[in-house]
């Protein structure tokens, strides 16, 4: 089922950009933080703050293998498309948990189903995790699943919050012991839209119910070939775009007890995507420059952007070695210079990236049936109803 995992993950980044704010409000917001109790920067209210809150339910039984390597592949251009959806000159939030079931290696007693992600704003994370994935046969319970992340997963109570799910599968959808209709029910009661993405023949998956699974709760059904092979163009921007990247990566400040191993973690998600393509590695280093690409949690300069960050609270062993002893005034003049550093190289790579996206507009063929398609016109359809627009 790796070919599910790709789509799902692909659908998730669609939706989470995608979705739009329908109007202004105050929600408590908290900067997520992996750090020492004195880094954790308190709950302080923000205007335009909504959430597309996204869960993609994907199957890791065997005979997926296209569809995650897709999803690889894709992944950083679809959340690139999502990062131009703005609502009402807003631009939403993105939180995006991950789910995988039908793997033998599950536990059968739990439906075969792992949260492998809770809801989650790094991305980083999700793609070190959708690289992490294997499948194996086992038995594909899609009503059990979506039951699970509908009862598991904190969808809050917001009424304009975006809330999807994307599963991705290509067995009948009527197996296990949680009927598809009960689940979805649920889901309409939770104001959560699922949308199935079927691997194999259109009719097909009309036959073994996927199609009404997505019906149930007003969704998209989606079928595509899961074998489809990427095709990445080159363009005249990429060299330059990746060596901005590489002075970007130079912009953050890690902190805490976390942050060496995060700024780790950034470089992995580098060579991972460069590993498909340099077309997909500079797909990266765009999202990298986007507003959906957010470190609060290990660098510093995201974290100081909150309103409630203070530089008090900072312990000298938790900075890095260039800012330790330092006073609050030099601490903050480093950050600013960095700050005022990275957004004049996000802005370049922006800049690029827009006479990138021309030129492999012009390069391209028409009627591409993957898994980036079939999303993107899905998630755009149902932006709509939530007046999204795109840049």
């Amino acid at each position: 089922m790796k070919t599910v995992f790709k789509q799902s993950i692909l659908a998730l980044f669609f939706v989470s950009l995608t979705a739009c704010q329908a109007k202004t409000k105050k929600l408590e917001t908290t900067v997520a933080s992996n750090q020492p109790e004195t880094h954790k920067p308190t709950t302080v209210s923000k205007a335009n703050k909504q959430f597309i809150k996204v869960a993609l339910l994907l199957d890791t039984s065997n005979s997926m293998d296209g569809l995650i390597d897709q999803a690889k592949a894709q992944l950083w251009e679809i959340v690139n498309e999502l990062s131009y959806a703005k609502c009402n000159a807003m631009k939403p939030n993105l939180q995006i948990a991950l789910y995988e079931y039908g793997n033998d290696n599950l536990n059968g007693n739990e439906g075969y189903i792992r949260q492998v992600l809770a809801f989650s704003q790094d991305l980083d994370e999700i793609s070190k995790e959708l690289f992490s994935l294997t499948t194996r046969g086992g038995n594909e319970y899609c009503g059990y699943v979506i039951q699970t992340a509908l009862n598991q997963l904190q969808w809050g109570n917001n009424p304009d919050d975006l809330k999807l799910i994307f599963i991705a599968g290509n067995e009948p959808f009527t197996q296990g012991r949680v009927p598809y209709k009960v689940a979805g029910k649920l889901a309409h009661s939770k104001d959560v839209t699922v949308n199935t993405i079927f691997c194999g023949d259109y009719n097909q998956g009309i036959s073994s119910y996927w199609k009404d699974g997505a019906d149930v709760t007003h969704g998209n059904y989606m079928a595509i070939n899961h074998n489809h092979e990427t095709v990445h163009i080159a363009s005249p921007y990429d060299a330059s775009i990746l060596e901005l990247n590489n002075k970007l990566n130079k912009t953050y400040v890690a902190y805490g007890s976390y942050g060496k191993d995060k700024m780790e973690l950034q470089a992995e998600q580098d060579v991972n995507a460069q590993g498909y393509s340099e077309a997909n590695a500079v797909s990266r280093a765009v999202s990298k420059s986007s507003h959906l690409y957010k470190n609060a949690s290990w660098d510093l300069i995201d974290a100081s952007e909150s309103a409630s960050f203070e530089y008090k609270n900072l312990k000298d062993s938790d900075l890095p070695k260039a800012l330790q002893g330092k006073s609050k005034e030099e601490i903050k003049s480093y950050l600013d210079t960095k700050r005022n550093e990275r957004k004049a190289i996000q802005e370049q790579i922006q800049d690029l990236n827009a006479k990138r996206k021309q030129y492999v507009a012009q390069q391209q063929k028409e009627g591409n049936n993957s898994l980036e398609n079939a999303m993107l016109n899905a998630i755009k359809s149902q932006a709509k109803k939530k007046n999204y627009k795109w840049e």
